[in-house]
This record gives C-alpha cells, sequence and structure tokens, in this order.
C-alpha cells in the first residue's frame, strides 16, 4: 500500500498545469494575433492565384524571399478591388491578421489591394502586352480601315465630360452625322467592365434594326495618370475591341499617354478631336472637290462632243452624195424595167405557142383511143396463143402418159381428163374475160381522166394568159396601153414601125395607129387645120416630136 500512494501523489503532481481543448488554444491565439495585430499593411508577391473560387472567394499567399503569409479576399471585398490580383504581382495589402483554426496556421483577411507603386503597374502592364501580342492580337494584319463615309459613328465614353463636346464639335464642323453615345465609366474599378460590354452592345445591333448600327466606333477618354487609365489597360476590354466586326478608334488619353486598347483598336488617335477628323472628311472639301470633277467633267464631255462633232462632219465630207448613191441603183431599175417589159411580151408568146401546140381535138382522141384498143386486142391475142399452146402441151404429156396405164386406169383417167379440160377450159376463159373486162373499164376510165385533165390544163393555161394580160395591162406595157396615153405608132405599107424621120421619105403612104382608129397619110403632106380651141383655155404648146412633125 505504501509502495502505491507515492506513485499517485506524483501523478496529481504532474497534472497541475491547466488543461485547455484544441478550440480554446485556437481560440486564444486568434484573439491574441487580431488584438496584437488588428490592422496591417502587407507588401509582398501574389503567389498561387488561381482566380476566385466557385462561392467568389479569392485565396492565395502572399511571399517574399523569407516567409509566406496566406491571404482571402471575401467575395464582397474582391467585386470592390480596383485591381484584380494577379500571379507574380508585387502589392500592398491592408487587412487584419487573423488564425484559422482548420488548418493550425494565420493569414490575412484583405480589405484593399493595390499594386506596389508605378513599377509594378509597368511591370503588369509589359506583361499583360507581351501576352495578348503573342496571341496575335495586336498584329496590323488583322486591323480593319475605316470607311471613308460613314453613316453613323458610336461614341464609348462619359456622358458628361468635355471629351463628348469636343467630338461632337469636331464631327459638326467637318461633317454633320448621326451620331449614337453610350454612356460609361472612364475610371475607376468598373471602367474597362463597362467600356467592354460597350464595345459587345454596338457589334450586336442589327442592321436593319431600330437603332443603326455604327459604321465606326471610337472608345475616348480624357488625359490623366497611370491608375487613371488603368481601366483601359484591362485584357477582356482590349480583346473585345480586337474582336470587334466594326472598326475602332482608340482615343484615350493624350499623345504620349498609352495602354492596352490602343495597340488591339484597328487605329489610335492622339486626342478625341484628333478621333472626330479621323473618322469623318471634311464636307467643304468634299464638296470642292466634287465641284472641281463636276467642271473637269462637263469640259471633258464637251471636248469629247465637239470632236465627235468634228469626226462626224469629216466622215460626212468622205460619204458620197444621195445622188451618187442612188445613180447605180436607179440605172440597174430602169434597165430591170425594160427587161421586164421584153420579158413579159416573149413569155407571153410562148405561152401563146405552147397553148397553140398543145391543143387537143376530138380527132386527136380517137386516134388516141384506137391505138389504146388495138395494143389492148394485140396482148389479148398473145395471151390467148400462149395460153393454148400451153394447153396443147400439156395435153399431149397427160395422153403420152395416160397411154402407158392399164385400161381400167385409163378410163379412170379419161373421165379425170375430161373433168380437167372442162375445168381448164373455165379457168382459162374465164379470167381471159375478166381480164379483158377490167382492161376495157381502165381504157375508159383513162379516157376520161384524160379529158378532165386536158380541160384542167386548159382552164390553167387560160386563167394564166387571162393573169399576164391583166398584168401586162396594170404594167401599161402593152400596145394598147400606150396608145392609151396618146401615143401614135407609125407603120409603113408593108406594116413594119417607123422609129425614125430619116427612114421616111416624102410621097410615102404610111398608117398613123391611134388608140380608136389607124389613118393613112402621106409623108410630106401638110398637116389639116387645126380646128379651134374655146378661148377659156390657152393654147397647148406644141410637143417635141423627135423629127415626126412633117407627117403632120
Amino acid at each position: 500500500m505504501s509502495d502505491i500512494a507515492p506513485e499517485s501523489g506524483s501523478s496529481a503532481a504532474r497534472t497541475n498545469a491547466t488543461e485547455y481543448t484544441v478550440s480554446e488554444i485556437s481560440g486564444a491565439l486568434k484573439r491574441t494575433v487580431e488584438d496584437q495585430f488588428g490592422h496591417v499593411r502587407v507588401r509582398g508577391e501574389i503567389s498561387g492565384y488561381r482566380g476566385p473560387h466557385s462561392s467568389g472567394h479569392a485565396y492565395f499567399a502572399l511571399k517574399d524571399d523569407r516567409a509566406r503569409l496566406d491571404a482571402v479576399v471575401w467575395k464582397g471585398t474582391f467585386s470592390r478591388l480596383k485591381f484584380r490580383p494577379e500571379e507574380g504581382m508585387e502589392v500592398i495589402a491592408t487587412g487584419k491578421l487573423t488564425t484559422y483554426p482548420g488548418k493550425s496556421n494565420y493569414q490575412i483577411v484583405i480589405d484593399n489591394l493595390e499594386p506596389a507603386g508605378a513599377g509594378a503597374l509597368m511591370a503588369l502592364l509589359e506583361e499583360r502586352k507581351r501576352r495578348l501580342a503573342a496571341e496575335g492580337l495586336f498584329d496590323p494584319a488583322r486591323k480593319q480601315l475605316l470607311p471613308y463615309m460613314p453613316r453613323v459613328i458610336g461614341v464609348v465614353t462619359s456622358p458628361t465630360g468635355a471629351v463628348i463636346r469636343d467630338i461632337l464639335h469636331r464631327i459638326r464642323d467637318r461633317f454633320p452625322l448621326y451620331v449614337i453615345v453610350w454612356p460609361v465609366r472612364v475610371q475607376g474599378e468598373t471602367a474597362g467592365a463597362e467600356v467592354a460590354a460597350a464595345v459587345h452592345g454596338f457589334n450586336a445591333l442589327p442592321w436593319d434594326g431600330p437603332i443603326p448600327r455604327p459604321d465606326v466606333l471610337i472608345v475616348a477618354r480624357g488625359g490623366g495618370s497611370l491608375e487613371d487609365l488603368w481601366g483601359f489597360n484591362d485584357e477582356a476590354l482590349a480583346r473585345a475591341v480586337a474582336a470587334s466586326d466594326i472598326p475602332v478608334i482608340s482615343a484615350v488619353g493624350h499623345e504620349t499617354d498609352w495602354t492596352l486598347i490602343d495597340l488591339a483598336a484597328d487605329v489610335r488617335a492622339p486626342t478625341p478631336t484628333g478621333a472626330a477628323e479621323i473618322a469623318v472628311p471634311v464636307k467643304a472639301d468634299l464638296e470642292a472637290a466634287l465641284g472641281n470633277l463636276s467642271a473637269r467633267l462637263r469640259a471633258c464631255m464637251s471636248r469629247s462632243i465637239d470632236r465627235k462633232r468634228q469626226a462626224a462632219r469629216a466622215a460626212m465630207r468622205a460619204l458620197p452624195q444621195p445622188d451618187q448613191l442612188l445613180a447605180v441603183p436607179r440605172r440597174r431599175f430602169d434597165e430591170a424595167t425594160g427587161r421586164l417589159e421584153r420579158g413579159l411580151s416573149v413569155g407571153v408568146e410562148r405561152k401563146r405557142a405552147r397553148l397553140s401546140a398543145a391543143r387537143l381535138s376530138p380527132a386527136t382522141l380517137s386516134r388516141r383511143i384506137g391505138e389504146w384498143h388495138r395494143l389492148a386486142d394485140r396482148d389479148l391475142l398473145r395471151a390467148q396463143t400462149a395460153l393454148r399452146t400451153i394447153a396443147q402441151r400439156r395435153r399431149a404429156e397427160f395422153r403420152h402418159a395416160a397411154d402407158r396405164l392399164p385400161k381400167g386406169a385409163r378410163a379412170a383417167v379419161a373421165l379425170k381428163r375430161s373433168r380437167f379440160e372442162s375445168l381448164q377450159v373455165r379457168a382459162t376463159v374465164l379470167p381471159l374475160q375478166r381480164a379483158l373486162q377490167q382492161a376495157r373499164e381502165r381504157l375508159a376510165s383513162g379516157a376520161q381522166r384524160q379529158e378532165r385533165a386536158m380541160a384542167a390544163r386548159l382552164d390553167r393555161l387560160r386563167a394564166a394568159l387571162t393573169q399576164a394580160d391583166r398584168l401586162l395591162s396594170t404594167l401599161k406595157l402593152s400596145e394598147q396601153a400606150i396608145l392609151e396615153r396618146g401615143y401614135a405608132l407609125v407603120i409603113d405599107r408593108a406594116g413594119t414601125p417607123v422609129r425614125r424621120a430619116a427612114e421616111v421619105e416624102a410621097g410615102v403612104a404610111l398608117d398613123l395607129r391611134f388608140v380608136d382608129g389607124t389613118v393613112h397619110v402621106r409623108a410630106g403632106d401638110e398637116p389639116p387645120p387645126a380646128a379651134p380651141k374655146p378661148a377659156s383655155r390657152p393654147p397647148a404648146k406644141p410637143k417635141d416630136g423627135g423629127g415626126q412633125g412633117s407627117l403632120f
């Protein structure tokens, strides 16, 4: 028993220290750290940043060359940060230290985060620039050309600043047109997101919608420090500008300022006013150029018309006169007229001679019909003789064959021969009679067709002759038509026409054929006295008789 008591006394001595639970120790440490380091500013490099968690909180670490400090940014604070954390970025974090009992470590809960000086911002900007350039966002080959005369211009800027007034004033002075302003914040932590949303919104407008889609976009802001212009260095904004289907003009800051949007845009303007000058031409210059081109066009048209008029006049002088052009066709027409007159006369004579030669008579028809009867009788006689000869030859052959048969067979053969002969006679005579009757019918039909054909041919020839005579009378080329026009035909006693006065001797008897009769005259006789004419009608001038005046 004595041995046991000391052991129990020593055990109680060892448990005099106060016992704490793990939660108590963690809570005590938490209170101690928070009381000692309630609000601190820590400078370090961001490490292990992977973006916000699905819950909206961001977890990463701040480190230097000798230590590491866990950091957390709650969801509400993260949305208010002016700068977004990035891997490797040196920052100054403002917040409070606390512990995390779940892992027995301490961390800083960040309330504000800012870059560690301008050098850090420039380093971050250069890093973004290199990354985006490697992706080809700044490649000049992908930049679009600006339209020469846009119809609508979209402006992304603050609606209350002096920038929008400068742009509108410059556009109004140079080339008034329709301007659509998308109001955004141009400074602060939400500036980049709002400008990117404005670029996407302009590109989403339909071409035929109620709000016209701009032909050019101007993203503008006045000058400022690097921190003031930091929203235009946003990576999402640079990607939105690079992906825009509408050409974008960047006019952020002064000429010495540059941002990522300047590199991603299609055109960079030194100032917002310069962007307006780049976007639209000068209307007065266009009107002057148009007037100059119009004057040049009128002068050119005038000179062209003068040259063509001179060329037309020169060509007109080179062309022959209408009388010269029509001389050969007129002569050809006169010769054709003469040939037509002679051709009609010759044609009529030939038709008349042919009609006279082809004239039919009853004697001719009777002679032809008799000839056809003679030929038919001759052919019939030849056929009868041939049939008779064939029948005799076959009868002789039959008799020779019958003589060599027995007597009983001969009687049968004789009976059959008598029957055969009767049948042969009928088979021979009847077809001949029938053929003769058919021949006679064909002969009668041929005679009738010949008579009808001759009558029809005579009618056609008579109609053709009548038509030719009517055509001759219509053209007034016949002798009677010429006499009806007042001419007279001079014929000697032999019936030969007299064409020249030199062929007529004095005292020769001539006949003057008029349209209504013939007058007998003698060459060299004085013409009978003319009948008195009415006083109301002036005396007719004597016509040129062509050497025939001595006949009257």
